[in-house]
């Protein structure tokens, strides 16, 4: 499968010709989450409890800006993606190199649905504009198909 043809299994993109690189299928952030107080996990799951959280606040950069811009210093937070996945089979995503190499990143996962993704923020804090390019969906491997 080519980088293009990721975008039969993503709805919600917001510019094709943008998102879709040589690597994979760039992903955007609608909203970063903070948790406010905690979920719960049980071994059985009769006991499980969602986190509670609340949207992290935006500030305007300029106030000619079409987009809001989130201010996180460092630890950790919730992000939900604008796209969803729907796939018959695991894909895998990861850090977009311009975030990590800023200092903040999320785990690489195998997914068949996006939900909700932690990210790290690293001890200086890190800028993100809305609808920040922040993951990457990669094909899969031909040979594991």
């Amino acid at each position: 499968m080519r980088p293009s043809e990721l975008t039969t299994l993503v709805e919600g993109l917001l510019h094709e010709e943008t998102q879709v690189t040589e690597r994979g299928l760039d992903l955007t952030v609608n909203e970063v989450l903070t948790v406010e107080t905690p979920g719960r996990v049980d071994f059985g799951g009769d006991e499980l409890d969602d986190a509670n959280v609340r949207a992290h606040e935006k500030v305007w950069r300029d106030e000619d800006d079409d987009y809001q811009w989130w201010h996180l210093e460092s630890g950790q937070y919730l992000v939900e993606y604008n796209e969803s996945l729907s796939a018959d089979r695991r894909l895998t995503v990861q850090t977009r190199d311009a975030l990590r190499e800023r200092g903040a990143f999320h785990p690489t996962l195998e997914v068949v649905e996006l939900g909700r993704m932690p990210l790290s923020v690293g001890n200086g804090g890190i800028r993100l504009k809305e609808n920040a390019r922040i993951s990457t969906v990669l094909p899969p491997d031909e040979g594991s198909e």
